[in-house]
Parts: C-alpha cells; sequence; structure tokens
C-alpha cells in the first residue's frame, strides 16, 4: 500500500516537474501545436494522478485495508 502511494506520489512530482521545465523553455516560433501544449498536458497528468491517489486511498480505506490512526482527543 505505501509503495503504491510513494510511486504516486513521484510520478505527480515528476509531472510537476516536467511541467516546470516545459513552462521555462520557450517554444520555437515554427513549433507545431504538439510541442506548445507539452505543458498542459504535464500538468494534466499531475491532476490525474493526484485524484487518482485521492480515490484509491478512499477506496482502500471503505475497504479496510487502512485505518486512520488520528490523534486522540483530551477532555477537557
Amino acid at each position: 500500500m505505501k509503495l503504491i502511494i510513494g510511486l504516486a506520489f513521484v510520478v505527480i512530482l515528476g509531472a510537476l516537474a516536467s511541467a516546470g521545465v516545459f513552462m521555462l523553455k520557450r517554444p520555437r516560433e515554427d513549433a507545431g501545436q504538439d510541442e506548445r501544449g507539452r505543458m498542459a498536458r504535464a500538468l494534466t497528468l499531475r491532476i490525474a494522478a493526484s485524484v487518482a491517489v485521492f480515490l484509491f486511498v478512499l477506496l482502500s480505506w471503505l475497504m479496510g485495508w487502512i485505518h486512520p490512526t488520528g490523534v486522540p482527543l483530551k477532555p477537557i
């Protein structure tokens, strides 16, 4: 479980880094739409991976694979 979530976070950070690189590199004047849309595709991948991680964690909780271990509340 930890491995899957860890790999997903690596994918998210990789997509964010590649979007940053594409943002800093200016496309040539004669560049096609494919070269101009790389940053948008990288950010779309990041959003899709983030949503997938959230849904996977929610499904894992519903199936009983993981359990919340929040901070215990102390009475005042």
